[in-house]
């Protein structure tokens, strides 16, 4: 028992409290989880589901979303460490299935980091119709999203939080201006664009292929736990739930609200899920109005710029901690002058990077460039909702461990928590399984979806797996050499 306790210290609880700086508030800590969760383009992703996506949101959140700021109240508050889910997966089960899980949640952010950066590609394309055609094109872009990002992550976090905060603002009111287009088409036509918005039947949902929005809708919820990956530098413990509690709202009333915007301004029935939707929206909604779609699309683009900052610095808080755990090269567990883990930020950028070079060049056809972009996302999904069965389970083992602190913090009624990890387990493997079930893009047949993303969930789970156990080799021959060696005289 003894060293079962001892393996789930971890060295970083130690050392990174004393090398970040406690800077973030409240209202920083609801911005982070807002750029982190809300992925506002999901709403467009959900529109060939028809009156149905909403039922789909609904079950997100009740399923997902909710359970999951429950439980993630409970253990940051807990363990307020750098490195979130790492932490509590470690207290939980011990060192390698918190790095596994650590791994897990990190890997997706290297992934999320190209899609932001194609994000931005895609709103430029509508800003200038006909721009960016060839895939090196978008893919200098991506990469110029990509380096900025990188460098805002490495200034000092206070600058950058800053800076941030004011991108998620001006977001904010663009998601306000998409769902009210809805409105003003319903005002001015006098019926929604999507027919049967007044049929019950059809908010029913499953039916047909309309099984994978679920996953979908998992993927647009991901990432409660993000904010807590810099645990150690939150100013007060009491925004951890402030954040939760405040940022799930903003969440849930923003994908409601542009998922009715676009769909009452735009027949459902003809989308092809395309990202662009809720510009159209605008648009139709604004009485034609291409430059009021613009001005929205422009601050599209400085928002998801922004976001891929966000990405960058938080993600890399995992990274960091895994190098103060010598799980990684230790070189990865230093910071700056600026208290930033500077190699962290810069070895996922480069790892984005590369990913980006290998999907976007001159040698990659259109087809398969979107085809690695859909692919990528679905491995993201997957890989993610490991990590998140992981931090449900977390829940049922860390009252066992440690009773006195679970008490100590508790935030919700035990029974309350234990159904929420349930509830929250299940939702996760589900959306695992349905992401895996059909593919997201036409471009694929089921078959090579389900081998393609096998292979790429696979190899990352194998990745995680080869790298702990060369850690561990590592440490095991370090340990009788630090035993060998004599003790240092203290100098007088």
């Amino acid at each position: 028992m003894a060293t079962a306790a001892n393996d789930r210290v971890m060295a970083s609880e130690r050392i990174a409290p004393g090398m970040l700086p406690r800077v973030l508030g409240s209202f920083d800590m609801v911005v982070i989880f807002v750029a982190v969760v809300l992925f506002i383009v999901n709403a467009s992703a959900v529109q060939p589901a028809g009156p149905a996506a909403f039922s789909y949101w609904i079950l997100g959140f009740l399923l997902f979303l909710i359970p999951g700021a429950l439980i993630t109240a409970q253990l940051g508050q807990m363990f307020p460490q750098e490195g979130s889910l790492y932490v509590w997966t470690q207290k939980a089960l011990g060192p390698f299935w918190g790095f596994f899980a650590g791994f897990c949640a990190w890997w997706p952010g290297v992934l999320v980091m190209v899609a932001t950066g194609d994000a931005v590609v895609t709103l430029l394309q509508f800003i200038f119709d006909g721009g960016l055609p060839e895939a090196w094109e978008q893919g200098l872009v991506i990469l110029a999203v990509l380096w900025f990002s990188a460098g805002m992550a490495l200034m000092r976090l206070r600058m950058t939080q800053n800076y941030v905060n004011w991108a998620v603002v001006a977001y904010g009111a663009a998601i306000f201006v998409i769902g009210l287009s809805g409105i003003l088409w319903l005002v001015g036509a006098g019926h929604a664009a999507t027919p049967g918005m007044g049929d019950v039947s059809s908010y029913k949902p499953f039916q047909g292929s309309s099984w994978t929005i679920f996953g979908l809708v998992i993927l647009a919820l991901l990432g409660i736990e993000v904010p807590l990956n810099m645990g150690v530098e939150i100013v007060h413990m009491r925004s951890i739930k402030k954040y939760l509690f405040w940022g799930s709202i903003v969440v849930m009333a923003a994908y409601l609200w542009v998922t009715l915007g676009t769909m009452l301004a735009l027949d459902a029935t003809k989308s092809e899920a395309a990202t662009t939707d809720i510009l159209r929206a605008v648009q139709v909604g604004f009485y034609d109005s291409h430059a009021l779609a613009v001005i929205v699309a422009l601050v599209m683009v400085w928002f998801f710029v922004s976001n891929t900052v966000v990405y960058n610095y938080s993600f890399s808080r995992l990274l960091f901690v895994s190098g103060l755990e010598k799980r990684m090269p230790s070189a990865l567990g230093r910071v700056n002058e600026r208290k930033v883990p500077a190699a962290a930020v810069l070895t996922q950028t480069a790892l984005s990077s590369i990913f980006v070079v290998a999907i976007f060049n001159p040698f990659v056809g259109g087809d398969n460039t979107q085809k690695a972009y859909w692919l990528f996302q679905a491995a993201v999904t997957v890989i993610w909702c490991i990590s998140m069965v992981l931090l449900f389970f977390d829940i049922f083992l860390v009252k066992r461990a440690f009773p006195a602190l679970f008490e100590e913090v508790r935030s919700s009624h035990p029974a309350l928590l234990y159904v929420s990890g349930v509830v929250g387990m299940c939702a996760s493997a589900f959306g695992a399984y349905v992401t895996f079930r059909s593919p997201w893009t036409p471009l694929f047949t089921v078959s090579d979806w389900r081998l393609w993303l096998g292979i790429l969930v696979g190899v990352s789970a194998l990745a995680a797996i080869a790298i702990y156990t060369i850690s561990q080799f590592t440490h095991r021959r370090e340990m009788p050499a630090a035993a060998g060696e004599p003790t240092a005289t203290p100098v007088t």
